[in-house]
């Protein structure tokens, strides 16, 4: 697949629920997606070539129960970028493991991460390397203290 297709490709309805299985339990066999989806097993695995290639579907992760996951650092950092770097931004933060999830946004930020780390001098480290990246120009950052 081109660049132009695959900038040009839309998920449809099909697509939509084997991400949305994916997100439940990234671990599902194919099997066990075409069974739950109704269709064929090759039909799943081409729409998982196919959100792949376009990079619609990035990758995979794993999820753990926040109350297993006690000591680690949980945050929200907004972030205002200079000019038009947004996209040197966007890949220089997709980069850092730490940052779990990614977002624009309008308003007074232009992007929102929510930043994830082991321990608060890891936590230190990842906020200095944001702010150091190139076309970051301001950042707040919020810890997440509980869920409720």
């Amino acid at each position: 697949m081109t660049v132009t297709e695959s900038s040009l490709y839309r998920p449809d309805d099909l697509d939509r629920r084997i991400i949305a299985h994916l997100r439940i339990d990234g671990r599902a066999s194919l099997s066990k997606l075409s069974d739950v989806l109704g269709v064929a097993r090759g039909t799943v695995q081409n729409r998982l070539d196919r959100l792949m290639d376009t990079g619609i579907l990035i990758g995979f992760t794993v999820r753990v129960r926040a109350d297993l996951d006690e000591d680690s650092v949980s945050a929200i950092t907004m972030i205002e970028v200079v000019g038009k770097s947004t996209d040197r931004v966007i890949r220089k933060l997709r980069g850092m493991p730490e940052i779990h999830t990614l977002h624009t946004t309008n308003g007074n930020w232009d992007l929102i991460a929510h930043i994830r780390t082991d321990s608060l001098g890891e936590f230190d480290r990842v906020l200095r390397d944001i702010r150091m990246i190139e076309g970051v120009s301001n950042s707040e950052t919020s810890l997440l203290l509980s869920s409720v």
